[in-house]
């Protein structure tokens, strides 16, 4: 695949998934990639910054979703 195919796959995306991929791109960059033609020193992330960053990315755009449930939906309280 070459760059103007990847652009225009990219641009056909909506733009939440642009940014989803634009995010990716830039934790591939951070541990493997190149800043500016110079490489860039590899850092071997923890397993609690990763999942940090899994967890980001899992709960992308919830903030603006609506909450659809009350305390009557649960079915055991903590005491």
């Amino acid at each position: 695949m070459g760059y103007a195919e990847l652009i225009e796959k990219l641009q056909a995306l909506p733009q939440e998934k642009q940014a989803e991929v634009f995010d990716f791109v830039d934790f591939l960059a951070g541990r493997f990639g190149t800043a500016h033609g110079a490489p860039l020193a590899r850092t071997d992330w923890s397993d609690a910054q990763f999942a940090e960053f899994a967890m980001r990315q899992a709960l992308r755009g919830m903030e603006d979703e609506p909450v659809s449930y009350t305390r009557d939906d649960l079915t055991e309280l903590w005491q």
